[in-house]
């Protein structure tokens, strides 16, 4: 990613956390293991920190690198699931129907392939992810869940097909040793955060329907791929971005803490929580915090 001016200014913003595409994000507070309810994540200051939003027909824009201002699909799906679990906290019909708005859109906006075209403006080449797909399908089934519109059901199993479909076929996973790497971008490295969401669509998808067939399947064995790959999303002292060596930023740690306290609910593997625990020592540590903070800006410079 080049160091533009409007990359320097995302940045700061994320550093600083004043950024609405990277809120403080905890573990979620109204999901349950067996049972599609809240999101696994809390975002839910993503719509408390837009609240004009509410009560009107617009969802939240995203700033392109030319300056104008576009629909991405996954902030689309994230304010969504930070609506819904507003919702769930305390009732308010505005919450929900902003939710229903959100999966509308996604709906409307789903291409006949089950695909989202995510990176349209970052990268024309390379527009499709799985993290969007699971995304979208996690927010698909919420609404199926909801109101029971097959509509949703249905968009929610495409989706997932399109995320499966190996990249060498203009799809978003790559099969190693024949386990599902679920790639966020599809021309650069594994991204952890983006396969973890990428797979909670999957998760969704099996409890929703009870499916013991294919999707199942690929849940499981996407899962032992990802913990096959855990020692090397990690150093021994800060949490990586991807499998390209990249450290996390401040902010992304603190997500993969959450993402890991999730995961460990969810899967019941050890795993997880070691990496919760260790991770969260590291995040105290004024030492590490300041070596991965100083690596991560070197890293951005040369990027």
């Amino acid at each position: 990613m080049a160091l533009t001016l409007y990359n320097m200014k995302r940045w700061l913003l994320m550093l600083q956390g004043k950024s609405l595409f990277h809120v403080n994000q905890e573990i979620g507070k109204c999901f349950t293991k067996t049972s599609l309810t809240g999101y696994y994540n809390d975002l839910t200051e993503k719509v408390t920190r837009e609240p004009d939003l509410i009560g009107t027909d617009r969802l939240p824009l995203h700033p392109a690198p030319d300056g104008s201002k576009v629909y991405f699909p996954v902030a689309v799906f994230q304010y969504g699931f930070g609506a819904y679990d507003l919702f769930l906290q305390n009732g308010d019909k505005r919450y929900l129907d902003k939710f229903m708005q959100c999966a509308q859109w996604a709906l409307d906006n789903q291409e006949p392939s089950g695909a989202w075209n995510n990176f349209f403006f970052s990268y024309p080449q390379a527009p499709y992810g799985a993290m969007a797909q699971g995304e979208g399908a996690s927010i698909m089934l919420r609404a199926y869940k909801r109101n029971g519109d097959e509509r949703y059901l249905q968009a929610a199993k495409r989706a997932l097909d399109f995320m499966l479909t190996p990249l060498s076929e203009g799809g978003t996973c790559v099969y190693e040793e024949g386990y599902p790497v679920l790639m966020e971008y599809t021309h650069l490295p594994a991204v952890m955060n983006g396969w973890i969401y990428a797979w909670l669509g999957l998760y969704d998808y099996v409890v929703a329907t009870g499916d013991n067939g294919r999707y199942r399947q690929m849940m499981e064995q996407s899962l032992k791929a990802l913990e096959d790959r855990m020692p090397l999303f990690t150093t021994s002292y800060w949490s990586k971005y991807d499998l390209d060596k990249r450290i996390a930023s401040p902010f992304y740690h603190h997500m993969h803490i959450a993402l890991m306290q999730a995961m460990y609910q969810l899967t019941g593997h050890d795993i997880f929580n070691d990496y919760a625990i260790r991770w969260a020592d590291d995040e105290r540590k004024r030492y590490n915090r300041t070596r991965a903070f100083c690596a991560k800006v070197w890293q951005k410079i040369w990027e």
